[in-house]
């Protein structure tokens, strides 16, 4: 684990921006597959509910992957979004992404200690829910408890995955590595956290707000900055190899799908 200075956040930033710029077709195919291949699977019965969530590390090594392709001067094909099924250690991706689910439903329960079930009630609700009609205020002390309580499951994943997969780390030992190699490198990762949240939560935000009081059309903006987020959203997936690469290094050589 190697230290990184607190600027380094900001880096990561940059450089997953530089990353996508390289071959932003194929990484915003590549999104566009994941989305809809969750869709599909969404379909399932019953385990279609939680197969996104527990699928999650599998297919976060498909945009790494991919990233990896992209530096060593390879086109990224659709097929990249299958690396993590076809890896040796899926199995031990597919446990990490079972461990991840109980972790969110960990932090769902810890957040109705505090908010009487308001975060619950808004986000497993089959027909929509306006916050207005929940408990005032509780909603958001809700979704801020559970953010407090998945985080430190969340420094435990961010690197598990490429350990499993890149460096053949056992679940235990991949969760282990990683929660201390992000607690090293915390002044990193709140810069990071905190420019994305300026990139992809606020400035979005603020521009929604203006053009809406232009337009005086809330939908249509919110439609409008679809494409937007969904191009942030990748470009932020793009983000996560810098991070891994600067505090352990290159692993061993990518197989090109």
């Amino acid at each position: 684990m190697n230290p990184v200075p607190a600027s380094t956040g900001w880096v990561w930033v940059k450089r997953g921006f530089a990353l996508f710029r390289q071959q932003p077709a194929e990484m915003l195919t590549l999104f566009f597959a994941y989305m809809f291949f969750n869709m599909g699977i969404s379909l399932v019965p019953f385990i279609g509910r939680f197969l996104p969530l527990v699928l999650i590390p599998v297919f976060a090594m498909s945009f790494m992957q991919a990233c990896r392709l992209i530096e060593d001067g390879v086109r990224v094909k659709p097929t990249v979004l299958l690396v993590g099924f076809r890896s040796e250690f899926f199995l031990r991706l597919f446990a990490l992404g079972c461990l991840y689910l109980l972790a969110i439903s960990g932090a769902a329960l810890i957040s109705q200690l505090f908010d009487d079930g308001a975060l619950f009630e808004f986000i497993s609700s089959e027909k929509p829910v306006d916050p207005k009609d929940l408990p005032q205020g509780r909603l958001f002390l809700g979704m801020l408890m559970a953010v407090l309580a998945f985080l430190p499951a969340l420094m435990a994943f961010w690197f598990a995955g490429p350990l499993i997969m890149w460096r053949g780390m056992s679940v235990p030992k991949a969760l282990f590595y990683s929660f201390f190699s992000v607690k090293r490198a915390a002044k990193a990762f709140l810069i990071y956290a905190l420019s994305w949240f300026l990139i992809s939560g606020l400035l979005p935000a603020i521009f929604v707000e203006i053009l809406a009081l232009v337009t005086g059309n809330t939908g249509f903006v919110v439609l409008l900055m679809m494409p937007v987020l969904a191009l942030l959203t990748t470009i932020r997936y793009c983000t996560f190899y810098p991070t891994y690469l600067d505090i352990f290094e290159q692993a061993e050589e990518p197989v090109h799908p």
